[in-house]
Parts: structure tokens; C-alpha cells; sequence
């Protein structure tokens, strides 16, 4: 039975199996609605997007709209979330989670352009990125429908999507020996799927796509250094890149001495636990220098902060709630403690690892004449003794209740 009611839709579409057949689908359970096709370049394998617009028309879509979302990507969602130092429970370095808000707000914008009444995505119901995706939507443009059809539809297999296609004779390059599943963007590449499904199966060669194995890495350490400015890199080895070819480049250096690599179990949103390799090479080494410098520049209090920053960061980002004020507010706190963030930092790259080995700050609050074990004339050790009589008064006063309660308790015994 087909829904009436929309006229217009704008997919997010990728040119995988998922969306091919999100289109004649939609063409054939919304009332013949016209179907445009919107991709965005976050950074995946240009062969995903070749031919990407033929592909889309083929399916069906009567137009096709290819954005070019890099730099924008990496500047304006990955570059102030590292500021906050945020790692999903600990490990995840959110490629996924940072690249859907701006994927969809561009297809919002597209929508309104075309004047759409719809947007659609093809997430499925059990994952993070139905919400993303939707709670964009809804902080954007409120007024636009939203169908997706992983909620809808009676497609349940790759199997099932491909003879969908074949019986509408639309092309289509997917087969049914597709076993791991893959998103791909500039910051990132994770798999899912496959021997990853049991917990108790090692994560085999297949499972990782950009870097070497740490054991097939490079004998012999490289180092790395690192340029950054208010918190945010700006160069490789001595030499000026914008924010995505910072990325890029570090991202080929850490890749081939096996940097990056975790395997790992995490909660999703919606109360699943899902396993997934991740691969973040150059994002590792820029967390690792923004790390290093900060414990040079920031005081014990500020560094406390930044890494409550951090976690209340991971989450906000993973839920996909980043145009919330929420959001706004945490940067902006994270903004403050980057001002002072200026330095170099050299990184070691070897066999998996990276090190920050050498730091170095304008702005450092590391003063060897105070730090040093050896005689200096600028700190007086016997100020020490009257510091932590202030800073263990507390302890003090309690000790000297509990006595006092324990005399006057033996007291009225006798």
C-alpha cells in the first residue's frame, strides 16, 4: 500500500547496496515521490565515489548532489572535539559519531534548496546512526519528514536487497560474499561484522584496512613532529597543511608503523554491545601531541577540568547531540584552555605505539630551576612543612574530634 502525503526526498546516499534500494523503494511505497540523491565527500576511498551520480540516476533518483565536506569536516568537528581530549569509554576516537552531524545538516541544506518535505537515511534500527542522523533533523529543520526504511521495510538480508534490485533490472556491483561491514571517512575506517561477531575470535588481517600489523611495522623508530597552535594542529615535520591534510598526512606516516589500531567492545545508545576494529593512525598521533603539550601548559586544576571536558565530550558526540547548546557549552570551556596551547611536540612512532618524547611551549609552566633534584636557590623545602600543615588541616581537626569524642565516651563509662 503506498503512503501518500510525500513529494519530495532527499537520501543520504552512499551507492552501497543499503541505498541503492532505498531509492525504488521509496519511489514505490511513497506515491511515486521524486527521490534526490545527496553524498557527502567526508574523506572515504575515492572509489566510492566514482560514478557515484550515474549510479544514483540508475536507481532511480531524479538528481544527484556530490558535496565536498572535507576540510570542513576535520577544521569544524574533529579539530574542537580533540581540543576536549574526548575518547568514547576510554578508547574510541568517534570517526563515525563526529562525521554524521555534518553529513546530515548538509542534507538538510540540500533539502531546502530543492525544496524537499522528506529526508531519509539508511541506518538501520539496531545502531547510533538512525539518531544522529534523526536528532540533526529535528534541530535543523523541525518541518521535514523523516522516513527510514531499515524501520519499515521487510528487507532483511543482502541477499534480499540484491534480488530487489535484479528483479527492477537497477545495476548493482554488491554480492552476496560481503562479510564485514565498513564506514570509511578522513579521520577513520571501522569494521564490523564478520569473525568479529564472536567475542572469543582475534580480529584476523582482513579486519584492518589501512594499517600494518604493529609486528610487520618498521624496525626502526620514526620521529615525528608536530606543530600546533590554540590547540589545533598546523603542521607536519616543519611544514604548514590545512586541517584535513594534516590528517591526511598523518594518517599515511602512522599507518605503515602499525599506529592507531583498537579493537574494541562499546556501548551503543540504544543498549547494545557491539565489537568493532577501528583504525585512526593520524588521530592517535595528534592526540598523543595534544596530550603531551598540555602537560606542559596546563595547571593541575585546568588539566582536571579538560578531562571532564573530555568524557562529557565522547558522550554528547557519540549520542549525536551535537547541535545542542549542551555541546556549545562544553567547546566553549575547551576553547578557553586551548589559547595558551601553542608548541611543538615530537612523536616516536614504533611498532604500534606513538610516544611524545619531546615538548616543547612559549606558554610551559615547567621550570627546570624549580623541578630540578639537584641544589637551587629558588626553592625554600622548609616552606613545604608549613603548606601541608594548611593543606591537611581538615584531617587534623577530625583526628582531634574523634580523640576528644573517645575521651569523653570513657568518661561517662566511669
Amino acid at each position: 500500500m503506498k503512503k501518500s502525503g510525500t513529494k519530495k526526498v532527499v537520501l543520504a546516499y552512499s551507492g552501497g547496496l543499503d541505498t541503492s534500494a532505498i531509492i525504488p523503494w521509496l519511489k514505490e511505497n511513497y506515491g511515486g515521490c521524486e527521490v534526490y540523491a545527496f553524498v557527502a565527500n567526508v574523506g572515504q576511498d575515492p572509489k566510492e565515489l566514482k560514478d557515484v551520480e550515474k549510479k544514483a540516476k540508475a536507481s532511480g533518483a531524479v538528481a544527484c548532489k556530490v558535496v565536498d565536506l572535507r576540510e570542513e569536516f576535520v577544521k569544524d568537528y574533529v579539530y574542537p572535539v580533540l581540543k576536549t581530549g574526548a575518547l568514547y569509554e576510554g578508547t574510541y576516537y568517534l570517526g563515525t559519531s563526529m562525521a554524521r552531524p555534518i553529513i546530515a545538516k548538509a542534507q538538510v541544506e540540500y533539502a531546502l534548496e530543492v525544496g524537499a518535505d522528506t529526508l531519509c537515511h539508511g541506518a538501520t534500527g539496531k545502531g547510533n546512526d538512525q539518531v544522529r542522523f534523526e536528532t540533526t533533523y529535528t534541530a535543523l529543520a523541525p518541518q521535514l519528514k523523516v522516513i527510514a526504511p531499515w524501520r519499515e521495510w521487510d528487507l532483511r538480508s543482502r541477499e534480499a536487497l540484491i534480488d530487489y534490485l535484479k528483479v527492477r533490472k537497477i545495476p548493482t556491483t554488491a554480492t552476496v560474499e560481503k562479510i564485514y561491514s565498513r564506514d570509511e571517512n578522513a579521520w577513520h575506517i571501522s569494521t564490523e561484522g564478520g569473525v568479529l561477531e564472536s567475542t572469543w575470535n582475534q580480529a584476523n588481517t582482513d579486519c584492518w584496512a589501512w594499517t600494518v600489523s604493529p609486528e610487520d611495522a618498521p624496525n626502526q623508530p620514526e620521529l615525528v613532529t608536530i606543530g600546533i597552535e590554540k590547540g589545533e594542529v598546523v603542521s607536519v615535520n616543519g611544514k604548514k597543511l590545512s586541517p584535513y591534510n594534516c590528517v591526511a598526512t598523518l594518517n599515511k606516516i602512522g599507518a605503515k608503523h602499525g599506529v592507531g589500531r583498537v579493537d574494541i567492545i562499546e556501548n551503543r545508545l540504544v543498549g547494545i554491545k557491539s565489537r568493532g576494529c577501528y583504525e585512526t593512525p593520524g588521530g592517535t598521533i595528534m592526540m598523543t601531541a595534544l596530550r603531551g603539550l598540555e602537560q606542559l601548559i596546563l595547571d593541575r586544576d585546568s588539566f582536571k577540568w579538560r578531562e571532564q571536558l573530555g568524557i562529557e565530550m565522547a558522550y554528547v558526540v557519540y549520542d549525536g547531540r551535537w547541535f545542542a547548546p549542551y555541546r556549545r557549552s562544553i567547546q566553549a570551556a575547551a576553547e578557553v584552555l586551548a589559547q595558551d596551547m601553542t608548541g611543538e611536540v615530537v612523536v616516536k612512532l614504533y611498532k604500534g605505539n606513538a610516544t611524545a618524547v619531546q615538548k616543547k611551549s612559549p606558554n610551559s609552566l615547567y621550570n627546570e630551576e624549580f623541578a630540578t633534584f639537584g641544589e637551587d636557590e629558588v626553592y625554600d623545602h622548609s616552606h613545604a612543612g608549613g603548606f601541608i600543615r594548611l593543606f591537611s588541616l581538615s584531617s587534623r581537626i577530625r583526628a582531634l574530634n574523634e580523640e576528644q569524642q573517645k575521651q569523653t565516651a570513657k568518661k561517662a563509662k566511669k
